[in-house]
């Protein structure tokens, strides 16, 4: 990809109007300088953006409108009109109007990513309350994409800097996780996240802590067999196909110990398990990976926000965090297809360029 000539088109779905969505697209792209790496292409209206921009006071944030991705101009701020109707808004409210536009914006984005108009897509929140009145009929985002993508499952992977933790199960009740947790399931996330930190992050032989379900990790046994009779077969499988996979650990002590540094990718049982942790940690510029997909989608690890909505005081870090995950996966991805596409060509691989240096 020449970067200059060619910069990386960023689709971005603006989430639910009546929440912090607009809001936090706005502020990640205020600074300029994101904008050297990328051409940024919001799907939604200038109506919607223009009625964010009054109520944060934010009259300076300039965009282009466009028909269509096709027509965005490089290296700016360029708005797909999706719908042009008047719309009612109602900041900090969980309604089907609010669910209809996100789900739109969503519709149309992921349209156009796989008619290649866009190389990548970053998702600004959801109320999946919302969205389902309006006929969304996944848990998330996660699973609309892997549906979309032809797979029967994605892997959730949430990243901050060298910390990063994927679920086995994401959008599913607390009483059905332990059902959900067969052998051969976990060995499919277990490889899929091998695979994710391989091609998407350049780790060459990356080291993956599995946490046990139940406290202790089932203490031998005496407090479930989840451990035992699931997850370390599952480990054990993994190290029979070469990867470095280890534990069962103790979910409860992890986040804050010594081993944390030791892995490259954790790999958490259920949602509340890997997000708790993940989110005491990076909660301010963490972000919400969909892996092993064909795609690149990443997201702002955190919700609508109506609590706060249009107040202007919503933070664009982690929307921001996300901009930057998915230009840099989509360059690692890119660089691995050169280097398969020409075997006997040396390849010297410079990181600092590869990567897109974020400013200070």
């Amino acid at each position: 990809m020449d970067r200059e000539n060619n910069p990386i088109r960023v689709g971005i779905t603006i989430g639910d109007i009546n929440g912090i969505g607009p809001e936090v697209i706005i502020h990640a792209l205020k600074d300029a300088r994101i904008l050297s790496d990328c051409t940024a292409i919001i799907y939604g209206s200038t109506k919607t953006m223009s009625y964010h921009k009054k109520a944060i006071g934010d009259e300076e944030f300039a965009y282009q409108s466009c028909k269509s991705a096709s027509d965005a101009v490089a290296k700016k701020i360029n708005i797909v009109n999706v719908w042009n109707d008047e719309v009612k808004f109602e900041l900090g409210k969980v309604s089907e109007t609010g669910g209809k536009y996100a789900f739109m914006s969503l519709e149309k984005a992921t349209e156009d990513l796989a008619a290649g108009k866009i190389d990548v897509l970053v998702t600004a929140p959801i109320s999946k309350e919302a969205i389902s009145k309006a006929g969304f009929k996944f848990p998330g985002h996660t699973e609309y994409l892997a549906d979309m993508s032809g797979d029967n499952e994605a892997l959730m992977l949430m990243v901050s800097g060298d910390l990063r933790v994927a679920l086995v199960t994401s959008h599913i009740a607390i009483k059905d996780v332990p059902t959900a947790l067969t052998k051969e399931k976990i060995l499919s996330k277990i490889q899929a996240l091998d695979n994710s930190l391989k091609k998407d992050f350049g780790i060459v032989r990356p080291r993956i802590a599995v946490l046990g379900l139940n406290p202790h990790a089932g203490e031998n046994g005496k407090m479930g067999t989840e451990e035992s009779e699931s997850i370390l077969p599952a480990i054990n499988m993994a190290k029979c196909e070469d990867i470095l996979a280890f534990g069962p650990y103790p979910a409860d002590g992890f986040f804050g110990s010594s081993q944390l540094g030791k892995f490259d990718g954790i790999l958490a049982m259920y949602h509340d398990q890997g997000l708790t942790g993940f989110k005491a940690l990076a909660f301010e510029d963490g972000v919400n990976y969909t892996a092993g997909l064909p795609i690149v989608r990443t997201s702002p690890d955190h919700g609508t926000a109506f609590d706060i909505a249009g107040k202007g005081i919503a933070s664009g870090q982690s929307m921001r965090s996300a901009i930057y995950l998915a230009l840099d996966i989509y360059r690692s991805r890119q660089f691995i297809k050169e280097i398969h596409a020409n075997p006997l060509q040396e390849q010297k691989r410079v990181e600092d360029k590869r990567k897109t240096r974020r400013p200070e």
